[in-house]
């Protein structure tokens, strides 16, 4: 493994740690400061930075770890162990001198990672009756969560995901092609699953109707065509600490307008002159958290959609939450494009 792809100065700004985050695929930086180890910086350092709406061009030194968990060679043998125990992703191995010269990642050395095995009573509740339009004419012959990147049909993934960090506990709600989608799920599968059929398309909240009755407490939403890599056990424990209705799964993307962008003054003269400018948005996943009591706010048998959900909980005064994952953590299957990326990606 190339170590240099993980390492960066104190000095990198908070927004270039995340482009490397991103092209790496990880969720951990090693800081180096005179070749020697200065700190760690993880998405979860980088979160709660987004979530102070701080300025992402500030050093990365303001948020890194200096005191970080670290393992010599002798001792490599233990890193599994001491990852369990601290709950963590990724350990760097240092020489006498301090210097990195590997990083160990659970994933490379074990089929899961920290906290996945626990099993939780927490329903997962997958949207899957929309037609996929995007995606046509794929959709025309087969249903969206039932087309396959490599030789997993894509909602199978999303459970199998889930089921890793011991989410069980399944509803999917069906309408376009239903009858292909029971077919499928006809066998035995170590997961309780149960198909909930609309009698009308009702939108990406419209059909939480339908489990109403089943739901308790805390529960997870997620569109069928997408794929976040999230540590689903910590993002459970997120929503609740900060007592949210909703907690909506946010990537950061970084859009660069490429012209010149003026700024005009009262008199129509210009201003200022911002050539290529770069601006860092927050966009929604397509999962959520969350919590029984605000499916009050959703109409019966109407097509309403999530954004309809947010923003009338927001209206009524509802704590609504942001939990930002890095852009490479979310694959979105819904363009011919992304779902290309999503299939190589599967390959890694």
């Amino acid at each position: 493994m190339e170590v240099r792809k993980f390492i960066i100065a104190p000095d990198v700004s908070i927004r270039d740690a995340i482009r490397q985050l991103d092209q790496t695929a990880r969720k951990i930086l090693v800081v180096e400061e005179d070749h020697k180890l200065a700190g760690v910086l993880t998405d979860g350092d980088i979160r709660r930075w987004i979530l102070k709406n701080k300025d992402i061009s500030m050093p990365v030194r303001l948020i890194m770890n200096t005191a970080p968990v670290v393992i010599k060679k002798e001792k490599s043998h233990l890193a599994l162990e001491i990852m369990k125990e601290k709950q963590i992703e990724g350990l760097p191995l240092v020489n006498d001198n301090n210097e990195v010269t590997d990083i160990l990642f659970w994933n490379e050395l074990n089929d899961h990672e920290p906290g996945r095995q626990k099993k939780t009573q927490t329903p997962v509740v997958i949207m899957a009756g929309g037609r996929g339009s995007r995606l046509y004419p794929y959709t025309k012959i087969i249903p969206k969560p039932l087309i396959p990147i490599g030789d997993t049909p894509i909602v199978e993934r999303i459970m199998n995901q889930m089921m890793e960090y011991g989410f069980y506990e399944f509803y999917l709600t069906i309408n376009y092609k239903k009858e292909l989608i029971k077919a499928y799920f006809n066998d035995d599968h170590p997961y309780h699953l149960h198909l909930i059929e609309e009698d009308q398309p009702l939108g990406t909240a419209g059909s939480l109707n339908l489990v109403k009755k089943d739901i308790k407490g805390s529960f997870l939403v997620s569109n069928c065509d997408i794929l976040v890599d999230v540590n689903y056990t910590k993002l459970l424990i997120h929503h609740q600490t900060h007592k949210n209705k909703i907690t909506v799964v946010t990537a950061m993307k970084s859009y660069e307008i490429p012209y010149g962008v003026v700024t005009l003054g009262e008199s129509g003269s210009i201003d200022a002159l911002n050539e290529k400018p770069r601006y860092e948005l927050l966009v929604s996943t397509g999962l959520y958290v969350l919590e029984e009591e605000i499916l009050k706010y959703i109409p019966q048998d109407q097509y309403f959609d999530m954004t309809d959900l947010i923003r009338r909980c927001l209206k009524n005064g509802e704590l609504v939450g942001a939990y930002p994952v890095m852009d490479s953590a979310w694959l979105d299957m819904g363009e011919f494009s992304e779902m290309k990326k999503m299939a190589e990606r599967m390959k890694l």
